[in-house]
């Protein structure tokens, strides 16, 4: 199955542009709140209207602007797992999931409701209400009424944000087992980067209503191409940066030359140095530093420093180490990779 989508619609303060494929397997939606990933979502749903476009999922047209078709949502076969899960609290756990069947108007069966019940780990909580249900089993139950409606794509909002960290690392885990079989697309948005890395097999970056790039997860993390994409991989170094040879840049703020494993192209932008790419053992890239600030973490430190020629106007660099390879001084030089230079362009 796959789904194609490719719209537009205009708003006060942004202009949604979303242009895309997917196929079976999670493409997650990452970018910061407000940048039109949920809206992204509630138009292929049907919930919202392109202003134009056209949305095809399987083969079937589910909106076309010129032709104009919009089918409404319940015609769509889209699962839509929102935020707030979104049950019905006078109900109980098995009535929230008959209700995805009624929608979808087909008849349910004894033996079909059981096994999307023991599926999802609700046996024991058919006659709970929603308030009786912790949010791990919230979470399933929504989950349980999409499934039995039998999607052929399933879209999940934040499906992790109003969960505590410990119960939001067991259900990710969960979650990315019961969709391996899931057959259709998945669409997943999320401003979380660590969830994107454990579950999505790619990965689009929206900004500002602007769908930039669709890519491989892992090869977008080691390779971001962009400072808007470094930024939400998490890279906490980023610095404007001059091409200084094929494989050499210079960053004026720092006062220093790295040499890069790659080829700079002449648009080079910046660059971009996670913080834990730093090695006192490195011998490449190597500088003096002045340490200025320490931070303690449960299982790492964070050191803030300025190289011997940085400008002081400009922003301390993030080193973090594990707690077992802090030296007991800290080093006065150190290297970071050639491979470990990320570039970064302007458009990319």
């Amino acid at each position: 199955m796959s789904l194609s989508v490719q719209i537009e619609k205009r708003f006060p303060d942004f202009h949604l542009q979303a242009d895309f494929h997917a196929e079976s397997g999670i493409l997650g939606l990452l970018g910061a709140s407000g940048s039109g990933k949920s809206m992204t979502l509630r138009c292929i749903a049907g919930i919202e209207k392109p202003d134009r476009g056209k949305i095809v999922l399987d083969g079937k047209v589910l909106f076309d602007s010129e032709k104009k078709i919009n089918l409404p949502p319940q015609k769509r076969q889209v699962g839509y797992l929102f935020q707030n899960y979104a049950l019905f609290p006078n109900m109980t756990v098995k009535q929230n999931i008959l209700c995805g069947i009624k929608g979808s108007g087909r008849q349910a069966e004894d033996g079909e409701i059981n096994e999307i019940v023991n599926l999802l780990q609700l046996q024991g909580l058919e006659e709970r209400r929603p308030h009786q249900l912790s949010g791990g089993q919230q979470q399933r139950t929504a989950l349980a009424r999409i499934l039995v409606s039998r999607p052929a794509i399933l879209m999940l909002d934040e499906p992790f944000s109003a969960l505590d960290s410990y119960l939001r690392d067991k259900l990710q885990i969960e979650m990315r087992e019961l969709l391996k079989n899931f057959k259709g697309p998945v669409l997943m948005v999320t401003h979380s980067r660590d969830e994107a890395y454990h579950l999505c097999g790619r990965i689009g970056f929206m900004d500002r209503g602007r769908l930039e790039q669709v890519r491989e997860t892992k090869g977008l993390f080691a390779d971001p191409g962009t400072k808007q994409a470094a930024l939400m991989t998490g890279c906490k170094n980023i610095v404007e940066a001059e091409k200084a040879g094929d494989r050499q840049v210079y960053v004026p703020k720092w006062g220093t030359t790295f040499h890069t494993k790659k080829q700079v192209e002449d648009n080079l932008w910046g660059i971009g140095i996670r913080a834990h790419y730093f090695n006192p053992e490195e011998e490449k890239n190597c500088y003096s530093i002045t340490p200025v600030d320490e931070m303690e973490e449960p299982f790492e430190w964070i050191v803030r420093f300025r190289y011997s020629g940085q400008n002081q106007n400009s922003e301390e660099i993030w080193w973090r180490m594990p707690k077992e390879k802090r030296p007991p001084r800290l080093p006065s030089c150190i290297g970071v990779a050639p491979e470990d230079i990320l570039l970064l362009y302007e458009g990319a």
